[in-house]
């Protein structure tokens, strides 16, 4: 990185702060890279609160020199970088610490300089010397993380729902569906997720953003969001297991359409009565939802499966394996094995050849320098197969896996499996 650059790490002060304009100049530059709307000093207050809850931590690239004459001022960083630390579910319940890296940019003037390599590369050495085996993001483009080490672990599509007559479900509730007052999710929104994120293979716990949106508290511009709707599943206990929120997306385009702000189930039953209570509707003929599962269970449970269209299947949640050895340790396998990998880290984190011995669904993982490889792998492969969202035997056929020992790709799908579709729907 150029000498006419600085780094500077800090958490978001609090307004009365004398670090809160410091805050206040980072927030904007995030929002300029990625083409928002300049917001109202109101909403920008409330987006520090809420990364202050989530205890983030905000890195800038500052000039250190003189900036041109009526140019954005030194204080403004040309580049951004913001990470907070959440769990991961990991499968079978298991849930590891992990770096979350959210708000990254350069901006166009000050690019191919090295300046998000050098950010990012302090914090992946700075989370691992902190003991964590595992960092994520979600990408905004799919070209720049790899380079980094990061792989897709998850993905998810767009569905559009036909909820005409065609729209009947198989199946008999369990439970019930009652329209709430929006706020309500303020409270709510937080434990029912908790109940999915600790199910799920792939989950990422939230922040503070999601129960505001889910709301209707705040919106993706600003201000609140009037138009948000939203009803509770109760269970047949009669606590609330599941939450749907959703909006109109208004009279003057066909087919009328309820477009799903977020949806929370944390059985099987409440996610399919959600549907069903979405499917009946009056003066609506189609749902969308931007976040569905690839593996969605709701085609398979209606008559017509035609009424769901699926398209625009797309990357998701990327994982970093930080530490080869504690990553691979923290899983539960759910396949006794044995396997030699050797693995690149371009980053030099954790690179090296390491036997994988699972015995009784637990690992030890060893150095094994000198061994017979069954797998030759960079550490951004071994982070997408680690949830079981990729399959190893296509990895192989990709070439992004050379296969040493025969049908030793086949092996690592079984050994790598979770107990149910990985899918992650909390973006950051």
């Amino acid at each position: 990185m150029p000498d006419q650059y600085e780094i500077r790490r800090f958490k978001p002060a609090a307004k009365d702060d004398p670090g809160y304009p410091e805050a206040v100049a980072w927030m904007r530059a995030v929002a300029f890279g990625f083409h928002d709307a300049r917001r109202s000093d109101e909403r920008v207050d409330r987006g520090i609160e809420m990364q202050r809850v989530d205890g983030r931590e905000m890195t800038g690239v500052y000039q250190t020199g003189a900036v041109p004459e009526h140019s954005l001022g030194a204080e403004i960083p040309v580049a951004t970088f913001g990470t907070m630390d959440k769990t991961l579910n990991i499968g079978f319940g298991r849930l590891l610490d992990t770096r979350l890296v959210t708000a990254v940019t350069v901006r166009t003037s000050h690019r191919r300089r090295g300046l998000l390599r050098r950010m990012m590369a302090e914090d992946l050495a700075q989370a691992r010397t902190e003991g964590l085996a595992m960092a994520a993001l979600t990408a905004s483009e799919a070209s720049i993380y790899g380079r980094f080490g990061f792989g897709v672990a998850t993905s998810e599509q767009s569905i559009k729902v036909d909820t005409g007559a065609r729209f009947v479900l198989n199946h008999t509730p369990t439970g019930r569906v009652e329209v709430a007052d929006p706020k309500v999710l303020l409270e709510l929104a937080p434990a029912v997720f908790d109940r999915l994120h600790r199910r799920t293979p792939g989950s990422v716990d939230r922040h503070e953003f999601y129960r505001q949106f889910a709301s209707g508290s705040v919106s993706r511009d600003d201000g609140e969001d009037p138009k948000v709707k939203v009803a509770l599943h109760y269970g047949p206990d009669g606590g609330v297991d599941g939450y749907v929120s959703y909006k109109f997306g208004g009279w003057s385009s066909t087919p009328h359409t309820m477009e799903i702000v977020d949806l929370v189930a944390a059985t099987h039953a409440a996610y399919l009565e959600l549907w069903q209570y979405l499917g009946a509707i009056d003066l609506v003929e189609r749902v969308t939802w931007e976040e569905a599962p690839v593996d969605d269970p709701l085609p398979w449970a209606l008559t017509d499966p035609r009424c769901v269209d699926a398209s625009e299947a797309r990357d998701m949640l990327w994982l970093r394996i930080l530490d080869v050895r504690k990553a691979l340790e923290a899983r539960h396998y759910p396949r006794d094995g044995r396997l030699v990998l050797k693995v690149s880290d371009t980053l030099g984190l954790t690179g090296g050849t390491f036997a994988l011995d699972v015995s009784g669904g637990a690992a030890v993982v060893s150095d094994a320098d000198g061994a017979d490889v069954d797998l030759e792998l960079d550490v951004a492969v071994l982070s997408s197969i680690y949830l079981g969202g990729v399959h190893p035997v296509t990895l192989a056929a990709s070439g992004r896996i050379r296969e040493a020992a025969p049908g030793a790709a086949f092996t690592a799908a079984g050994m790598f499996a979770v107990e149910r579709p990985a899918h992650c729907l909390t973006h950051f």
